[in-house]
């Protein structure tokens, strides 16, 4: 599907595996410009390595990719991770999690912000269905997906009137390398995977990371050119549906 992406300049974070790495090849198939943030970012034009917890970083990595490409259309705020900072972890754990997963949102969109303005811009902030049901033990992660969701909203009324577009998605269960890691650390990985998959009402399955790249592409489209401040859950019905879907009554 041809969504007008073509040439596009589009800041991807987190863009090296998993569910940025699907969004960055689906933008490519686009003749999009993805550029790629990350700490283990390869060898691509456009991808540089750095931490994302740097503003000095950000900042000079921005200041490139604008010398080189004279634009930014887009952003993808995606990197972070469930690092398990919960009650008993104490308040430099908390706050180190807000560094990770909240704050480098913040800071690349500080530094996007003046560019997205005269491209009027799209920007997709990926988070979590933690930030609508919770999840334990994971307080950081929690307090982080929920302020991106908030900050969803707060840029989208914002920026409204310069014309640039705000939006989230709220994935649940993903089938990336990094949820698969998890899942191996657990007593029984496959009766794990099995009831997972059998609370997902839609086909009983996990969400694709593709799938959730078909969907960030599309908000980053003019295709969706009056939709802003929505979070658009991709989950197949996991967080919404009605729970006795999920045990085969009803």
């Amino acid at each position: 599907m041809n969504l007008g992406l073509a040439r596009k300049v589009i800041v991807v974070t987190g863009g090296a595996s998993g569910i940025g790495a699907a969004i960055v090849r689906q933008l490519e198939g686009e003749a999009a410009l993805p550029v790629v943030f990350d700490r283990s970012a390869g060898t691509r034009l456009d991808n540089y390595k750095l931490d994302l917890a740097d503003p000095e970083a950000c900042a000079s990595a921005i200041a490139e990719v604008i010398g080189r490409h004279r634009r930014i259309d887009g952003l993808v705020n995606n990197a972070g991770v469930n690092d398990a900072a919960g009650l008993d972890a104490g308040v430099a754990a908390f706050r180190n999690s807000l560094e990770r997963n909240l704050v480098p949102y913040y800071t690349m969109m500080h530094l996007c912000v003046p560019h997205l303005r005269v491209s009027r811009g799209a920007v997709v902030n990926i988070a979590s269905k933690v930030a609508l049901t919770g999840q334990g033990g994971t307080s950081g992660y929690a307090a982080a997906k929920g302020g991106q969701l908030a900050l969803t909203r707060e840029w989208a009324t914002e920026l409204a009137a310069a014309g640039v577009r705000v939006n989230a998605i709220v994935p649940a269960e993903v089938d990336t390398p990094m949820y698969r890691q998890w899942l191996a650390t657990q007593v029984n990985p496959a009766a794990r995977l099995a009831a997972i998959t059998g609370a997902i009402p839609l086909g009983a399955r996990m969400t694709t990371p593709d799938e959730i790249a078909a969907m960030t592409l599309f908000l980053l489209s003019d295709r969706s050119a009056h939709t802003t401040g929505q979070w658009q859950v991709v989950d197949g019905g996991y967080v919404h549906l009605d729970r006795a879907l999920r045990r085969g009554e009803g």
